[in-house]
């Protein structure tokens, strides 16, 4: 194994996928009860909120942060004004089949932008790594059935789901690339809330613009305090700080690949919420998604 990727840095990496699935299905459950962008707008409103009091230095007019607020504005543009928006987007009018197909490129955009943008060299261990993962992707997502891949139809969500995947990719090259100050980027919570900043001013204003349009739902009750909360606290706020000390540990072309185990952690965590049974293509999946990112990340 590459000696970056130790198992403390491969579980923050893993942990992360695992709260995002999470927020795939209780997105998709909520989307009766609130519009994409005002989901994603409250969600990083309260996590902000919890952020405040850990953080709150960060905001201080004599902060290091400010002669830098481009590129954090830039990283909350991406990760958390953009990614989450279009997804949850994407999820209203695609299906949760086609979003997690489409969200498995990752590897693919994350080697092809550091390529491209960087000048990082991408070697064929790390191509094999990709077709591997993507694999195990289909499989588990075609619940074993090659003709359930073949009869799949794309639709303008799916669109979303990829411009989101772009803005990932983009996110995480720039997140392990930032050159913010020593002091915020050393407090794990100073880091995600000079993000979290730029990125509810982001979300405010996509989700002005969502209600221009007549399109603006809220739904106040105990069901959506509950999801609002979870994903604040987990998909938000635990998860981009394992995301965030993984990809600095390790290598964004190397964390890509966690990114497909996704759409596995949605489809085990469908069996005790949605009460599906498991099967062997499950198993079948994990094998090829974990020799994907074993293999991409060996010398």
């Amino acid at each position: 194994m590459n000696a970056s990727l130790k198992p403390s840095t491969a579980a923050m990496l893993a942990l992360a996928p695992l709260l995002w699935a999470g927020n795939a299905i209780v997105g998709r459950l909520a989307h009766d009860l609130i519009s994409p962008f005002a989901l994603n707008f409250f969600r990083w409103g309260i996590a902000f909120v919890l952020l405040l009091p850990l953080a709150w230095q960060v905001l201080r007019r004599s902060s290091p942060i400010w002669p830098l607020w481009r590129q954090y504005a830039l990283l909350g543009l991406l990760g958390i004004g953009c990614y989450n928006a279009l997804l949850y987007l994407a999820l209203k009018t695609s299906t949760p089949l086609n979003v997690t197909l489409v969200s498995s490129s990752m590897p693919v955009w994350m080697l092809a932008i550091g390529r491209l943008f960087w000048g990082i060299a991408v070697s064929r261990r790390q191509l094999c790594g990709a077709a591997l993962s993507i694999l195990g992707v289909a499989v588990v997502m075609s619940r074993g059935d090659l003709q359930t891949l073949l009869g799949l139809h794309f639709v303008a969500g799916d669109l979303f789901m990829m411009l989101a995947t772009i803005a990932w990719a983009f996110y995480t090259w720039l997140l392990s690339r930032s050159t913010g100050p020593q002091e915020v980027k050393a407090h794990w919570a100073s880091f995600l809330l000079a993000q979290v900043t730029f990125g509810l001013a982001w979300s405010a204003l996509f989700t002005g613009g969502e209600a221009l349009l007549g399109d603006f739902r809220f739904v106040p009750g105990w069901p959506l305090l509950g999801a609002l909360l979870f994903i604040a606290v987990g998909p938000a706020i635990l998860a981009y700080r394992f995301w965030g000390m993984g990809v600095q540990r390790a290598t964004p072309a190397i964390a890509g690949f966690f990114g497909n185990l996704i759409p596995l952690f949605t489809a085990l965590l469908s069996i005790p919420v949605l009460g599906e049974t498991p099967h062997l293509y499950h198993a079948i999946a994990f094998a090829l998604i974990v020799a994907g990112i074993v293999v991409s990340s060996r010398k």
